[in-house]
């Protein structure tokens, strides 16, 4: 009896192994944090061996461990000028009904606009307001990438007057479009492919169509590149958080806390301005409004992709939120690539953010410039995980902020990409009953 009860006390063992073995099993987002833990285990570690070691062996140490994130980080920077533009074209042009778009097209531009520029106001205020980067020492964070931090502060405007901001807006324009993309001009490159697509909407759809195909199968290239670099991603998160760990210590965990917990309160007064909108303009109770889209912020949350809540949001939209399908149909998939609320309110909290964790001083020009970019960004966002790191390197790069800094959020950017695809997927549902409230007046 014994004996058959030794030999059984290891099946509930060997049980428990293979099921959290499934459980990790094609669920990035827990190998990702589970790698930002190890990683963080692995620097103390190494740190308590500078006892025995010197400490430029073990930083070499912690140079090996980041490679892979070091070719994550250049996957990212590499793949992002071909899948913005490619994406922001396909947001605008890309519509079953052109006809449509037309019609209702300034009213739903107005909206988008205004309740994306509120997002980027929310997370701007906020990350302000709180200061999440003041609780980390910028000086041991210079050490993460000494160089770009020197190039970045020496390259970054001082003083911008806000007599040259004419100017400033005048040379958004670019005059030579592939010199942008050479010199990486983020904002320039936005804008042009903003002014493509709007005139892909403008010309007729037998002609638009031959360029829609052609940038379709561009951003599916690239978002192939980005799926190759999301498998590399637990990976990277390991060796950057061993190599952070071992160069600034666990001094950064405070920070990152409070960084965390600012972006959701940002995440949260964005789901409260949405519930005023639903109770005030649509008419309708917030309460209902919160159980009909129960459902579809789940699966928001449990796949970090408005593409894949798509159906679910229009089937959401016309049978328990009663919105006509000739909205619903329409706004849905533009909205799941144009209404990135959730995605600009947490660009905008993450430079901030950033910003002050390297002493970038943003003035009021800055952080017009910080608003232009996010709400450019956000308008080619495309619905999948993980591309919102893609899309804040653009936005760091426009006021000079070291893109380096991704390597300190990557850890917990799964968690708030899943808290911004709730925020997103609210906003398209808030939007259908707006518009459909909104135009129903109109023709009464």
């Amino acid at each position: 009896m014994k004996q058959n009860s030794e030999l059984a006390h290891p099946k509930p063992l060997i049980n428990l192994v293979q099921y959290l073995q499934g459980m990790i099993r094609g669920r990035l987002w827990l190998k990702i944090l589970v790698a930002m833990v190890l990683g963080l285990a692995t620097g103390m570690f190494l740190t308590s061996l500078t006892a025995l070691l010197k400490k430029e062996t073990v930083e070499v140490l912690g140079s090996w461990l980041a490679i892979p994130g070091n070719i994550f980080l250049g996957l990212i920077q590499m793949i992002v000028i071909p899948l913005i533009f490619a994406s922001i074209i396909r947001g605008l042009a890309s519509s079953e009904d052109l006809e449509q778009l037309k019609k209702v097209g300034i009213r739903l531009a107005f909206y988008f606009l205004m309740t994306t520029v509120l997002a980027i106001i929310i997370g701007l205020s906020i990350s302000m307001f709180i200061g999440p980067g003041n609780y980390i020492d910028a000086q041991l964070m210079a050490v993460v990438n000494p160089e770009e931090l020197v190039l970045n502060s020496n390259e970054a405007p001082e003083g911008t007057d806000l007599n040259n901001l004419p100017a400033m807006f005048v040379s958004l324009i670019p005059e030579n479009p592939l010199s942008s993309m050479v010199k990486r001009e983020m904002l320039q490159i936005v804008l042009f492919a903003i002014i493509i697509g709007l005139a892909l909407v403008a010309i007729p759809t037998h002609q638009a169509r031959p360029i829609l195909s052609l940038m379709g199968s561009l951003q599916e290239v690239c978002m192939t590149v980005v799926r190759w670099a999301m498998h590399l991603a637990p990976l990277a998160v390991f060796g950057l958080m061993a190599q952070i760990t071992i160069k600034v210590g666990l001094n950064v965990l405070k920070g990152m806390a409070v960084y965390v917990g600012t972006v959701l309160l940002g995440l949260l007064v964005m789901i409260c301005v949405y519930l005023l909108l639903v109770t005030f303009i649509a008419r309708f109770s917030p309460r209902r409004f919160l159980q009909a889209v129960r459902e579809a912020q789940l699966l928001a949350f449990s796949t970090s992709s408005s593409a894949a809540v798509m159906p679910l949001s229009l089937q959401t939209a016309e049978k328990k939120l009663g919105v006509r399908p000739s909205i619903s149909q329409l706004l849905v998939p533009l909205g799941a690539t144009i209404n990135m609320d959730g995605t600009a309110l947490y660009q905008a909290a993450a430079t901030v953010f950033l910003a002050q964790v390297f002493s970038v001083k943003l003035g009021l020009p800055e952080l017009l410039l910080i608003i232009v970019t996010t709400l450019g960004a956000s308008i080619g966002s495309p619905a999948t995980p993980g591309v919102g790191i893609v899309i804040l390197a653009m936005v760091l790069n426009s006021v000079g902020i070291p893109s380096s800094g991704i390597a300190l959020i990557i850890g917990v950017d799964r968690i708030l990409d899943m808290s911004r695809t709730v925020v997103n997927v609210t906003g398209d549902l808030t939007a259908c009953l707006v518009l459909d409230r909104w135009l129903s007046v109109k023709k009464h």
